[in-house]
């Protein structure tokens, strides 16, 4: 998927705004609603890393649990099972490898696989 302008993607927790899909990296802005939550999920072979500009978040991972605020990053490795749930309306911006469909949904509130 190459991106030439940006994209609105609706999803049950907010949406997601593409800024980028070239064949090295993705680049995208996540808008999370407080009360909602992103899949208990991980990626084969994805590598994210995301910045938060606006809001802050629990960050379940395979480690444990952390909060992570306004201007902190979070590095997402390949296999890391890991789930966002917002403590505030939420705003990331996400870069990641271009694996973009190989996530896994180990648990998924809005009924998806």
């Amino acid at each position: 998927m190459k991106i030439t302008k940006p994209k609105i993607v609706e999803k049950p927790w907010g949406r997601e705004i593409w800024l980028a899909a070239e064949q090295e990296y993705a680049g995208k802005i996540l808008e999370i609603k407080k009360g909602s939550r992103t899949s208990l999920q991980y990626h084969k072979v994805k590598k994210e890393t995301m910045f938060v500009l606006e809001g802050e978040l629990k960050l379940i991972h395979s480690n444990g649990e952390i909060i992570v605020g306004k201007g902190e990053c979070i590095l997402l490795e390949p296999k890391d099972i890991h789930r966002i749930v917002p403590l505030k309306d939420l705003k990331i911006i996400e870069i990641s490898t271009p694996e973009l469909d190989d996530v896994v949904r180990v648990e998924d509130d809005y009924g998806r696989d």
